[in-house]
């Protein structure tokens, strides 16, 4: 929250007066490297069942990375010390994943998952919370040590206590052969073509929910003209909405279906988007910031819930990998989109930021119509 979505982009874009697609571009390049690491760290997580060391070196890389941001007044410098940092953050999250069955044995899964997302949402907050003081007395630079410092602390009760819970010594492992696997289940996947169709959903809504995160705080500074102090809490309400939006939206999905949920999520995706786009006052931008946060929380809680019901029972942890390397698709995607628009239309004042988000709203619009021809194909099941 404090590097992706508040300091980061600003440290760009107004401390360094860097354009957009330089920061866009960071993002999408390490994405793309943690999109081609993640088939071969699953299945090297898989083969030897090791997940306790490779986290704890790939959370410390970000750790180090992202203090050093905070050392360095060189913009390329910072660039490519964030693009390694979130390398570290996001490669992490593999092996991370992979403890929850190993941690949750005898409770239920999805309770032991719900409470991780509902305490890194609160998480989110905190850390806004205690480095805002930092900021305020040193800049937006003072803001990454902090962070890394906190990452660290409360990553340690993982680093110390969590153990792998079965490993084993793999015969012989192939980087080529995670690929040639991967590129079966994208091949299975198309068989099942109701659950094809999802995913390409799922990539589409992920591209602009993805590149909201990233860019929201630029959106907010340069043509709402908030304070950074404003731009906190924006972030508290939406990452607040979030959390409500999880457990309510979770209800939802168990009380009125999937369906119906899906569809409640992508209006509350194309309201917010509409107001951000036409937004012209800063009352009517912070309703922005909770429905966003409902949609936000919502999108995950209902798309699992579809991956289940779309899935065979025996495939539904390979078919979780593709939907997993599509959202990961759609953070590189999705920042270059928005920084590309934002490059081309460089002398039109604000107006640039709005095309952008009316571009995104337009990708929710289209995923929209592509879950109608989905709904309807499911309709005799």
């Amino acid at each position: 929250m404090n590097v992706i979505s508040l300091y980061f982009a600003l440290w760009v874009t107004v401390d360094h007066n860097g354009q957009d697609i330089l920061y866009s571009t960071a993002l999408s390049l390490s994405m793309l490297a943690v999109a081609l690491s993640v088939p071969v760290f699953g299945a090297l997580s898989d083969a030897t069942g090791k997940r306790r060391a490779p986290l704890i070196g790939l959370t410390l890389l970000c750790i180090v990375t992202t203090a050093l941001i905070g050392t360095t007044d060189h913009l390329w410098t910072g660039l490519i010390l964030f693009m390694v940092a979130n390398y570290g953050y996001q490669s992490a999250l593999v092996f991370y994943n992979g403890m929850l069955p190993s941690i949750s044995r005898g409770t239920h899964v999805g309770l032991v998952s719900g409470y991780g997302v509902a305490l890194g949402y609160l998480g989110s907050i905190l850390g806004m919370v205690l480095v805002k003081p930092f900021v305020e007395s040193g800049g937006r630079s003072s803001a990454f040590l902090p962070t890394a410092g906190l990452l660290l602390f409360f990553s340690l009760p993982c680093f110390l206590f969590v153990k792998d819970h079965e490993t084993r010594t793999a015969p012989f492992f192939r980087i080529k052969e995670a690929f040639n696997t991967l590129k079966a289940t994208f091949l299975r996947a198309r068989k099942y073509h109701s659950l094809f169709r999802f995913i390409l959903i799922h990539f589409l809504v992920l591209d602009a929910v993805n590149t909201i995160i990233a860019f929201m705080s630029v959106y907010a500074s340069k043509v709402i003209g908030f304070n950074d102090g404003q731009i906190i809490k924006f972030l508290i309400s939406s990452t607040a909405g979030a959390m409500i939006g999880s457990l309510i939206i979770g209800i939802l999905v168990k009380r009125k279906g999937t369906i119906w949920s899906y569809w409640l999520v992508l209006g509350l995706w194309i309201v917010s988007l509409s107001l951000t786009a036409v937004s012209q006052s800063e009352s009517i931008f912070w309703l922005v910031g909770p429905i966003a946060g409902v949609g936000m929380g919502g999108v995950w809680v209902v798309s699992r819930a579809f991956i289940v019901e779309l899935s065979p029972p025996e495939k539904v942890g390979e078919f979780f990998g593709l939907y997993g390397l599509a959202g990961k698709a759609a953070s590189i995607l999705g920042p270059m989109l928005w920084g590309g628009v934002v490059w081309a239309l460089n002398t039109t004042g604000t107006l640039k930021y709005r095309v952008a988000v009316t571009v995104l709203l337009g990708i929710i619009i289209v995923a929209a119509f592509l879950f109608r021809g989905l709904t309807q194909q499911l309709k005799p099941q």
